[in-house]
């Protein structure tokens, strides 16, 4: 499996953007890359994700216009732009792939993950 890295996490105030980034060094980004996040207590949920063959994105509703995903094949790293964040968007933010675009953007299930990077905003 291609090893995911993510960092950009960290402490954000009320309102405050992140730029999350999940690297893949060394090889070639699955057709389908996603970011999903986990809160303290609850499941865990997809967030972002793309498709390259398909040119689509799709975004959870409580995201939508909020977070864009983008991805830079040449540097084979997908990223999460978050911006207007809000106390119930603290979790640990996990990057995923899959070669099934469609399994990953449409099921929300993924076949490789990262190790997650923590997201807290708080004032």
């Amino acid at each position: 499996q291609v090893p995911l890295v993510e960092s950009g996490g960290g402490l954000v105030q009320p309102g405050g953007s992140l730029r999350l980034s999940c690297a893949a060094p060394g090889f070639t980004l699955d057709d389908g890359m996603a970011w999903f996040r986990q809160a303290p207590g609850a499941e865990r949920e997809g967030v972002a994700c793309m498709s390259r063959s398909a040119n689509r994105t799709f975004y959870a509703d409580s995201v939508k216009g909020r977070f864009t995903i983008s991805r830079d094949d040449a540097k084979n790293t997908v990223y999460l732009q978050m911006n207007s964040l809000k106390p119930e968007d603290t979790a640990l933010y996990y990057c995923a792939a899959d070669s099934r675009w469609a399994t990953l953007c449409l099921l929300w299930r993924g076949g490789n993950w990262g190790q997650g990077t923590q997201v807290t905003v708080s004032s």
